[in-house]
């Protein structure tokens, strides 16, 4: 099965295949350290919910309605079966 993006000049086609076999590698690691930072943010967003003093709630206050559907899936990430807060249910 071949890539649509993959180039039809052999050389470029080489490069590009080199390319994809160097990233490879990376990919996983790269995705985990994203999901890192959301579940960092989210716990700044959500923060003073859980008793946590937050430094930054002024301006996370704008985000909460943008984030709450997202609140699920981190709580379940972080495993907690049911949301943390008694205010938010979303299970």
């Amino acid at each position: 099965m071949s890539d649509p993006n993959e180039p039809r000049n052999p050389i470029a086609r080489w490069l590009y295949r080199y390319d994809r076999m160097l990233r490879l590698g990376h990919e996983a690691e790269v995705i985990r350290e994203l999901r890192d930072e959301d579940d960092l943010f989210l716990f700044m967003c959500f923060s003073e919910m859980l008793g946590v003093p937050n430094p930054v709630s002024y301006h996370t206050l704008e985000l909460y309605p943008l984030i709450i559907e997202e609140f699920h899936e981190w709580h379940r990430r972080m495993g907690m079966e049911h949301s943390p807060l008694d205010h938010i249910r979303c299970c």
